[in-house]
């Protein structure tokens, strides 16, 4: 099983599945897709135009990570509902923040 996110030289990657138009800006979980592959289930309230549930996924991660929002880039997935993000910084720390947050292994 593929875990939802990886520790890289430059910091952090995460594999997101964002349900925007939600009631609030939430991180839920850890999920494992059909195809075997872990995501990191993320709600965000902002609708899904012109980038604004974008942003507001960046701000969530920032928020819960404690992380400037200019070091959070979505590198894939910019119109869709599964999304790449990196987020630069000292990975490990990030990964240790996240398990904080969802309860998971790196």
């Amino acid at each position: 099983m593929a875990e939802a996110f990886r520790v890289t030289a430059s910091g952090l990657v995460l594999h997101l599945r964002v349900t925007p138009n939600a009631g609030a800006d939430r991180i839920e979980g850890v999920e494992t897709r059909d195809d075997g592959s872990a995501v990191l289930r993320l709600r965000v309230a902002a609708v899904p135009d012109k980038g604004k549930a974008n942003a507001a996924v960046v701000a969530l991660l920032s928020k819960a990570l404690g992380v400037p929002k200019s070091s959070i880039s979505v590198t894939a997935g910019e119109t869709a509902r599964l999304k790449t993000v990196a987020i630069a910084g000292d990975g490990a720390a990030l990964a240790l923040g996240l398990q904080g947050l969802v309860g998971s292994k790196p």
